[in-house]
């Protein structure tokens, strides 16, 4: 039997309609004849969702009981039973209660496609595994209930449920989602219009890679080459020159114009030898064209235009951006430039640019990066002139102009040793001469056909054509190869210079080192390896590139960097020349190493001075507020030790009330203290266990009046995961500063609820509030904002609250109270495996 097809309506955010549009397809399908029914879903007591359900055949839950409660989760066996065409299954990464079959309800969805079963289910994308992160940074949030990503990306087909942040929120604020005394606490949390204009952007990206896969995929499957323009992918050809930056500005405009544009900035490198272009100037475009959100890249290759064309083809690019060659013009006579050749090879499914810039027929400037030896090429040209260029002159001689001279027959042979020399160097413009001397003798002097000569004239002038052509050829070889070795040393000068300058700037990122110098030598891979001592193990410092080696001797080519640190190579053996230049590198990345070390203790010291000055900042904050409760508790012992005056019972008792007001302010100011301490010191170790929030809340509020705050806190919500004492403590500081503040007759008020997997405490309160500048200012350590009442203490206590929640993987914010106040929200973890509550809020914002 085969597998079962899989379909997954995803959600930009909870509420768009993914439940709902599951549901349609339930019903097309039956109105098919499909035999269609409802595993599991959750409608959340929404009445058009709840309308859906209608006509649909329901598989009846199955109930478990979890810590004296009930709950229902999906029947995996019998749906199995029933063997339905396709099941509708809500909410795929719920997790099911304890006691269930499978942990998650994806895995009871594998279940079911294994066993032929189609399914139609849905899924936020927030709870998509590998954008845990992202979501928790955008909405402070952290999704308890997630899904491999790698689940989805296996649906057969993936389809997006969006909607814009404004009707959104429209629809909750008409009650479409949750019922009305949840509303305001939804729209000023999780749904504000930034998070959900977010959310809304991670899906359709996260669904339009998931389309480009499906294409490439496709596009491999049937080996299709030719370039599908679904997306416009820029390439631009770098050359390292100065006007890079202005094709890359030209690139990025020209992304604008269509949406989802995307830049890729290539740079072609030959193999044999170091960068032909400035490291400087390539520094400057890689950071330009990451700042217009494009990328770039480092492809070696020999032949620029086709590696140009096979990398503009491989991403599936639809337009090349190339500069206007900066050869002269009588160059281009001999050899075409890369932007003509591309051009002329791109074919009708690539779109060429040639931008204009102020380099144009300039000629080339940069420095020229080869090795003092000719390449391969030019001296197999240098051979091919050398010998068939004076065969060929001696056919054309004889054949057309028998009687030129020999003077002049000389001169021509000449011109082709010159050549000879220019491309390959010494040995063809030898061989070329020898060649051109041998023609000479048997074609152009008497007696003809035969190699030899009669007149001693002919015979001074043959060896004065054999010296002149070595002389000549000597020199022009000895002029190229300074000529090339002249542009080396540019090249090296070039990028030592690049390096000295990095050294003045302070640069310390080794990884941009390492690859720099991969992308230089045109390596695989580039590592740093260090160890102790002589005896012990190599270990890996930094490395960039494909599979970089753990040991020097593994290393296509090792550059020591003293006894016991290395810089180790892949991909070719550098000749001698490249070594020196390396040798720099290596001494460099020593540098930026120990630099990189030495701000880590830097930083390290910094913390060591900031405890120091927050010690001193605790003994000149409490040496009056210490001093004040003191005195009161010594003047009131003082009283009531006196002799002379009788005390009545009554003023007895105030004394004593006197005494033990100042002790338990003392208490408070020297737990905060403490707790301030140990915060910084990072000594805190919550000891987390579940806990149930009604019982650990009303302990904090102790130290308040009875009748000051009041409670809402239901007995329904879900254990969250926290250490009791320090909640406790937390709380009691938030409450205590809030009662405060708060008018005379008004109270404070403690309000508990779900938002998605995070359990939500509220403390609300009317006093003056905070301005939106101050609201980060309030949680620092000896802040207090405007006029504090007396002997408010030291401005520690929502420090000490934030720092409480922080450590137990809480937050606590502020915000505005509507009408006015300050409203203080704590979120605090669910316990994992703990199972939602049904109040009328879902505590699970999956739908």
């Amino acid at each position: 039997m085969g597998r079962g097809k899989f379909r997954i309506y995803l959600g930009s955010a909870p509420g768009v309609g993914k439940t709902y549009a599951m549901l349609s397809e339930g019903h097309r399908r039956v109105e098919r004849g499909t035999d269609v029914v409802v595993a599991f879903v959750e409608h959340h007591h929404r009445p058009r969702t709840e309308v859906m359900l209608h006509g649909l055949d329901q598989t009846p839950r199955r109930e478990l009981e979890y810590r004296g409660s009930f709950f229902t989760e999906m029947d995996v066996d019998a749906i199995l039973a029933r063997r339905p065409a396709v099941a509708l299954v809500d909410e795929l990464a719920h997790t099911n209660v304890p006691g269930s079959r499978n942990t998650k309800r994806w895995q009871d969805v594998e279940e079911l496609l294994r066993a032929g079963i189609d399914v139609v289910s849905t899924v936020n994308i927030q709870h998509l595994e590998s954008l845990g992160d992202v979501v928790e940074t955008i909405t402070g949030v952290r999704q308890r209930e997630t899904v491999p990503d790698e689940v989805v990306r296996r649906a057969d087909q993936i389809e997006l449920v969006d909607m814009s942040p404004q009707a959104l929120r429209r629809r909750m604020a008409h009650g479409n989602i949750y019922k009305s005394d949840k509303v305001d606490a939804a729209l000023s949390n999780y749904f504000r219009p930034g998070n959900l204009t977010a959310l809304r952007e991670l899906a359709l990206l996260w669904v339009a890679d998931r389309v480009d896969a499906y294409l490439q995929e496709y596009r491999s499957e049937h080996n299709i080459r030719s370039t599908w323009q679904a997306r416009e992918r820029i390439v631009v050809g770098l050359t390292g020159g100065p006007e890079g930056r202005t094709l890359i500005r030209r690139a990025a405009r020209l992304a604008e114009k269509g949406s989802g544009g995307e830049v890729l900035a290539v740079y072609i490198a030959r193999s044999d030898g170091l960068t032909a272009a400035s490291p400087k100037e390539l520094a400057v475009q890689r950071t330009l064209v990451e700042d217009l959100g494009g990328t770039f890249h480092h492809v070696i290759g020999d032949n620029v235009p086709d590696a140009l064309l096979e990398f503009a083809r491989g991403c599936n690019a639809t337009q090349i951006v190339l500069g206007v060659s900066r050869r002269r013009s009588w160059q281009s006579v001999f050899r075409p430039g890369v932007s003509a050749t591309v051009a002329r090879e791109s074919g009708p499914d690539l779109d060429v640019h040639i931008v204009t810039h102020d380099e144009a027929a300039k000629g080339r400037t940069l420095p020229v990066a080869r090795s003092a030896r000719l390449g391969r090429s030019r001296i197999i040209w240098g051979w091919l002139i050398g010998v068939t260029g004076p065969a060929l002159l001696a056919l054309l001689l004889n054949q057309v102009v028998p009687d030129l001279g020999l003077a002049n027959d000389m001169l021509l042979f000449l011109t082709f040793t010159v050549a000879a020399a220019l491309l390959g160097g010494l040995l063809p413009a030898l061989a070329s001469a020898a060649f051109g001397s041998l023609l000479l003798n048997y074609y152009f002097t008497p007696p003809l056909h035969e190699f030899t000569i009669s007149d001693p004239k002919n015979i001074v002038a043959i060896a004065i054509f054999v010296g002149v052509a070595v002389s000549v050829a000597s020199v022009v070889d000895l002029a190229a190869r300074r000529t090339h070795q002249a542009a080396r040393l540019r090249a090296e000068s070039e990028i030592l210079s690049f390096l000295a300058g990095s050294i003045l700037r302070g640069e310390t990122a080794l990884d941009a080192l390492l690859d720099r110098v991969r992308e230089t030598f045109a390596m695989e891979s580039v590592a740093l390896l260090e160890r102790a001592s002589d005896v012990d193990p190599w270990t890996c410092a930094g490395s960039t590139g494909r599979n970089p080696v753990s040991r020097p001797e593994d290393a296509a080519v090792d550059m020591p960097i003293g006894e016991n640190m290395a810089l180790a190579l892949t991909g070719r053996v550098l000749p001698a020349e490249d070594r020196r230049v390396l040798g720099a590198f290596a001494a460099q990345a020593a540098v930026v190493l120990d630099r990189q070390r030495l701000v880590d203790e830097a930083e390290e010291a910094h913390r060591l001075v900031e405890g120091n000055q927050i010690r001193t900042a605790l003994l000149a904050a409490v040496s009056h507020d210490l001093r004040t409760p003191l005195a009161s508790i010594k003047v009131s012992v003082t009283s009531l030790r006196s002799t002379d005056v009788q005390w009545s019972d009554e003023d007895r008792a105030d004394l004593l009330e006197g005494i033990e007001d100042g002790a338990d302010r003392l208490d408070h100011l020297i737990g905060n203290l403490l707790d301030m301490s140990r915060l910084q010191t990072g000594t805190v170790v919550p000891l987390i266990r579940e806990t149930d929030l009604d019982e650990v809340v009303p302990m904090g509020l102790a130290g308040v009046p009875d009748d000051s705050v009041v409670l809402d806190i239901p007995e329904t919500l879900p254990m969250v995961a926290v250490d009791r004492g320090l909640l406790e403590r937390a709380v009691a500081n938030i409450v205590e500063n809030a009662v405060k503040y708060s008018p005379p007759g008004q109270t404070v008020l403690v309000a508990a609820s779900v938002l998605a997997d995070r359990l939500e405490l509220r403390v609300v309160d009317r006093g003056p509030g905070v301005p939106d500048e101050a609201k980060v200012r309030i949680f620092e350590p000896f802040q207090r904002y405007g006029d504090a009442p007396a002997g408010a203490g030291v401005g520690l206590g929502l420090a000490v609250a934030r720092g409480f929640l922080e450590a137990m993987n809480g937050t606590l914010t502020a915000e505005d109270t509507p009408g006015g106040g300050l409203t203080m929200v704590i979120t605090l973890p669910i316990k994992e495996g703990t199972p939602p509550s049904r109040p009328d809020l879902p505590t699970d914002a999956t739908t």
